[in-house]
């Protein structure tokens, strides 16, 4: 398949993950949510290895960063972005995630010693200045609700900014299906702890139909189509050509809560997403 095909379906997937994560989040609690959510993607990626016959095993001096993967992946990422979205926009997150190919460049020049020009750090800085914006956009007040999600989104970010750049050498050598299934797995793991008491103290069956699709969604089409695409490509071509198609979440997304969550966009939301866009493709031109 096309790799630019790969990541136009994952641009797609993980849009619709910020409009459906917002609508599931106001009936479900993310504690609860992102155990379904773990458990029904576990059980994805295990039939996934069964299936294509892929070994389990892996070096044992790459256990370490495998574990690393897996709890950046879920308890960091996934559930303080679920954590995050209930205090904030579907299109804030979008937004949000939209600076991840800042954040790789930023990482990969600590991480990988790759060198940062003045184009790169002008971009960097643009587009963080738009993302401060928006993560205050009601003003410097930590009791709003929209600053506390948009923050703690932000680690999500950084997470998962994270989760790309380390998972790139193990791609290479285990490839891209294997790696997605074994730290998704090992994520489930550490997080099933949390999960079983969030599932007992809010009883699963009180959950609707509609909350079920969602929930399915964010199971099989975010963690698990979503994930495998994006490992997939990171594996084809270089990590920052990879993560600038992130820069099309806020926008699919903006559009989608517009059509199906009644959303409303602030001044400030569009200052901000026009600096974190103009910062990002800035950084990717130079």
């Amino acid at each position: 398949m096309n790799i630019y095909v790969v990541l136009i379906l994952q641009l797609l997937v993980a849009s619709g993950t910020h409009i459906v994560a917002k609508a599931v989040t106001a009936d479900v609690d993310p504690v609860t949510l992102t155990f379904l959510r773990t458990i029904i993607s576990g059980l994805g990626m295990i039939l996934l290895l069964r299936a294509r016959k892929i070994s389990w095993k892996v070096d044992r001096s790459d256990v370490k960063r495998l574990l690393l993967l897996g709890l950046l992946g879920i308890p960091l990422n996934q559930f303080l972005y679920l954590y995050g979205i209930g205090y904030t926009t579907a299109a804030n997150g979008a937004l949000l995630y939209a600076t991840t190919p800042v954040l790789v460049m930023v990482l990969s020049g600590i991480l990988l010693k790759e060198r940062v020009t003045v184009r790169k750090a002008a971009g960097i800085l643009l587009a963080f200045g738009g993302v401060v914006i928006v993560i205050f956009e009601r003003g410097l007040d930590f009791s709003s609700g929209y600053t506390y999600g948009n923050i703690v989104i932000f680690v999500a970010v950084i997470a998962w900014g994270l989760f790309t750049v380390l998972g790139r050498p193990l791609i290479l050598k285990y490839g891209a299906l294997k790696i997605t299934c074994l730290a998704m797995l090992a994520g489930t793991a550490m997080y099933f702890p949390v999960g079983v008491v969030g599932a007992i103290i809010n009883p699963i069956h009180d959950i609707s139909a509609t909350d079920w699709i969602g929930i399915l969604y964010l199971g099989i089409g975010t963690s698990i189509v979503g994930y495998v695409l994006w490992y997939y490509a990171i594996g084809r071509i270089d990590v920052s050509k990879v993560a600038v198609f992130a820069n099309g979440q806020p926008i699919l997304a903006t559009v989608l809560a517009m059509v199906f969550l009644d959303y409303v966009i602030t001044g400030n939301f569009v200052v901000g997403g026009i600096m974190t866009l103009a910062g990002v493709i800035l950084t990717q031109l130079s």
